[in-house]
């Protein structure tokens, strides 16, 4: 219950009004905390000392203008008049002993207006102090380490945002589905069920994370502060993976025991997915592009985790129930399988077809996918036979069909990279992303000129490996007796071609 003294203050009636602005003030406080964490960073293994923190220091930032402008709606037009007055004031009229009298009274912190004011008076000041430091174009370990120690200090001093105080927040940590939290509340078990409670509190807090990565923001400034939203990710899932693994010990029931193992291991593969590859130094990459298409990955990957997660550990308690009886925009497994094997059934025929124009120059779109089941290992020789004839006559087919059919492979590459790379298996991952990387540093020059068959040897070696992971998805028991959408196949590839 809120005291009378907190009832008629006006930082109550906002936090009604603005609940969930005051709730992506509590994750990105966390985040700017945990970012300073190098161990939380995705960064390459390098000498510290030497690094520039140049780019990271910039993410903070953009993360401080963001709490900046979200505190800026919190607090009426009326009170942060009254705030600019006093600072203005204080340095203009004030002695020096009311100006202590005055900024020992904020200090005290005894309303939550004045917390608020405090934060928003540090944030103005730190972002003075770092915008200043960035105009030197380099800053060193130490200079990015003792700047998180200064906004780590301002968040955990303050008396009421400090989002550290608890390791839950009932304000904002919450089990928000009203059919898992009726499940939780009718588990007789004491220990299980406290048990279980906090494993939920953790994935919907995983989910409430998330919500504020915007996947729609164009500009620099949101996708950094999504990334170091991710990065707060990573933190909290490490801590999740120990109190899982602790939890599933202290079970008599081996199904729930196993049912948490497989969740906490779920989470330890699609993670190293996410930070060891998808976000890996992803602050050194400069294409836009390039940055938004990783965050909007890495945010996928996880997101579906955790709904898969949500969704497996409800099904223990309640069988049947269905993650769109959960989330709106749940995708079950036997849909992420058949998008994925008809997405790389697409990509496969688009290699073939690059494989066709570059040697032979035939119009055989509409049969040569069968020529492939049935003639694999010919398809092998044609292609050893045409490298020998492409070095003889330093030529290899039609330039003009084999460019168009490559920047088409190009297109729809881009196309699976953005929507289907999250639903691959944390082992074929690699390859694809290898294969990817290589294939869009190519040049027109290169694929129109007689080195092309360089280039099609890796591409062809990489479509046998296309024939391997289509035999490991067939096999999927989601997928017994489902057949290939040809329709979509087709319109697929007449959309990119």
């Amino acid at each position: 219950m809120q005291n009378r003294e907190e009832k008629d203050n006006w930082v109550f009636d906002s936090r009604k009004t603005n609940r969930m602005l005051f709730s992506e003030v509590d994750v990105l406080l966390r985040a700017l905390d945990r970012f300073f964490n190098i161990e939380n960073l995705t960064i390459s293994s390098e000498d510290l000392t030497s690094r520039n923190f140049f780019d990271e220091l910039i993410s903070v930032r953009d993360s401080i203008l963001r709490v900046l402008g979200i505190l800026d709606v919190i607090i009426p037009e009326n009170r942060k008049n009254v705030y600019w007055f006093q600072k203005f004031a204080e340095t203009k009229f004030l002695t020096d002993r009311k100006r202590d009298a005055f900024r020992e009274d904020l200090y005290r912190q005894d309303t939550p207006e004045k917390s608020l004011y405090l934060l928003y008076d540090s944030f103005i000041n730190l972002k003075g102090v770092i915008t200043d430091l960035l105009r030197t174009g380099n800053i060193s370990y130490l200079g990015f380490n003792n700047i998180g120690r200064l906004i780590s200090k301002e968040i955990r001093e303050n008396a009421f945002f400090n989002p550290f105080k608890r390791d839950m927040n009932p304000d904002f940590d919450l089990i928000s589905n009203v059919e898992i939290s009726n499940i939780v509340k009718t588990i007789s078990d004491k220990e299980l069920k406290k048990n279980i409670s906090v494993i939920y509190l953790y994935l919907f807090r995983f989910m409430r994370f998330m919500s504020f990565i915007d996947m729609t923001a164009q500009r620099s400034a949101s996708l950094n502060s999504s990334l170091i939203i991710l990065i707060l990710l990573r933190s909290e899932i490490k801590i999740f993976q120990g109190y899982v693994e602790k939890a599933s010990k202290r079970f008599r029931d081996s199904e729930i025991e196993m049912l948490l193992k497989s969740i906490a291991y779920q989470f330890a593969m699609e993670t190293k997915r996410v930070y060891n590859q998808e976000l890996k130094d992803i602050q050194r990459k400069k294409s836009a592009l390039h940055f938004r298409g990783k965050i909007e990955n890495s945010h996928g990957i996880l997101k579906n985790l955790t709904e898969q997660s949500i969704v497996q550990l409800t099904n223990y308690f309640k069988p049947g129930i269905q993650g769109e009886q959960i989330f709106d925009s749940f995708i079950t497994k036997l849909e992420q399988s058949l998008r994925l094997r008809e997405d790389i059934f697409v990509l496969h025929k688009f290699i073939s077809l690059l494989e066709n124009k570059a040697g032979q120059g035939e119009q055989i779109f509409d049969s040569f996918i069968t020529k492939l089941e049935q003639s694999l290992r010919l398809r092998e020789d044609i292609f050893v036979l045409h490298k020998f004839i492409s070095l003889l006559e330093n030529k290899a087919g039609d330039p003009k069909l084999r460019l168009n059919v490559f920047v088409s492979l190009r297109n729809f590459m881009l196309y699976f990279e953005s929507f289907t790379f999250r639903l691959l298996r944390h082992d074929d991952y690699e390859e694809f992303l290898l294969f990817f990387n290589e294939i869009n540093v190519i040049n027109k020059k290169t694929v129109t000129g007689p080195e092309f068959h360089k280039i099609l040897e890796r591409i062809l070696h990489f479509k046998i490996y296309l024939d391997t992971t289509l035999r490991h998805i067939a096999n999927r028991s989601e997928l017994n007796s489902r057949q290939i959408d040809n329709e979509r196949v087709d319109a697929l590839i007449k959309q990119y071609l």
